[in-house]
């Protein structure tokens, strides 16, 4: 890869970021506080939290297998891919290249940065070649986005030829992993040493079952999540979220018991899925959904809505005509599913 200064926007580098009255003191013990104009009542709800979210972070990194200095935390994983955008790239100037389909985060994001995004279509099974992906890429070129398991496909993308990618591409590549704790795939995360040029997204939306507390992690060098935290707002992750993420990563048991129902239920709810007279295709999957092509999505879309069912009508979607995405619920929600189904003309 070209060295990191070589990548990062000019005004990026220049930048003295915000001072935060925590900032100032980190490292020191104190007791009174009268340097950030907090109100002395209400506690614990009147601080600022920690900017830097340490003590989250050291929780997380042993169960992440990375060090604390190796770890951002932002408002959900949009709010690390938007910095990805303001710190590497040059609005109209710079590109990124993605696979398609794939999330569409990454193309809001680019729009609202005013990047311009090159998409390379997937092939008939959702894999990619890195020639190909390689290929549309030109010296403007400084990030590629892969998600694996991708979305909404649901499958592992090809680790060769993501490795291929990563070796031969002189920026950088975001390696979005939201979907992992479902697959059996050796995650990049584990080997951010071996390749300075990537960044790895998590969040626990997913598997974590924390969707509401907007906590998503990404996993690069230090140097690069010294950027990130150069760019980010002073305390973009609020107190409750971050004590909310302790208490979860208390009871790893817990997580774990989740994570086995979930993956027994989804292989149970794909069989009785493909026996339903709508189903024309099940797509293989490693996450906590699965893509299915069936006769009629629209149609099968808004008959669940009626029922109060919903499910994602992936129609418009490159490669997913008549496909509806449909993410693992309970048993019982599962079921409900399924008897609604059954009963469809």
């Amino acid at each position: 890869m070209k060295e990191l200064k070589e990548l990062i926007r000019k005004n990026i580098l220049a930048l003295k970021p915000y001072s935060s009255a925590r900032d100032e003191y980190a490292g020191r013990q104190a007791n009174v506080f009268l340097d950030a104009n907090e109100n002395p009542f209400n506690q614990p709800f009147n601080r600022y939290p920690d900017p830097l979210q340490l003590e989250l972070k050291q929780l997380i990194a042993p169960i992440k297998g990375v060090e604390t200095s190796q770890i951002f935390l932002g408002n959900g994983s949009d709010e690390a891919i938007d910095l990805v955008y303001r710190v590497f790239c040059e609005p109209r100037i710079d590109n990124v290249v993605a696979i398609d389909p794939t999330y569409g985060m990454y193309e809001t994001c680019a729009d609202i940065n005013d990047i311009e995004y090159r998409k390379v279509k997937l092939d008939i099974s959702y894999q990619f070649k890195a020639e190909t992906l390689l290929s549309v890429c030109d010296r403007h070129t400084k990030v590629i986005f892969l998600c694996t398991p991708n979305n909404p496909t649901g499958n592992n993308l090809d680790r060769n030829e993501i490795e291929k990618v990563i070796d031969r591409f002189d920026g950088i590549v975001v390696i979005d992993e939201a979907y992992s704790d479902f697959s059996n795939a050796k995650t990049f995360r584990s080997e951010l040493n071996k390749y300075p040029n990537i960044i790895v997204l998590n969040t626990f939306s997913k598997a974590w079952g924390s969707a509401a507390i907007r906590l998503g992690l990404a996993f690069a060098s230090p140097e690069i999540i010294s950027y990130f935290n150069k760019v980010k707002y002073p305390y973009n992750v609020n107190q409750l979220t971050q004590n909310q993420a302790k208490d979860i990563l208390s009871n790893m048991s817990l997580f774990h018991k989740n994570l086995v129902q979930i993956l027994e239920e989804r292989e149970s709810l794909i069989q009785a899925f493909k026996q339903l007279p709508i189903c024309v295709k099940v797509y293989p999957t490693d996450a906590n959904f699965f893509l299915t092509k069936v006769t009629d999505a629209q149609k099968i879309y808004d008959y669940l809505v009626d029922r109060g069912i919903i499910v994602r009508n992936r129609s418009k979607i490159t490669l997913c005509e008549d496909c509806l995405r449909i993410t693992i619920g309970t048993k019982q929600e599962n079921t409900e599913l399924l008897s609604a189904l059954r009963q469809y003309k």
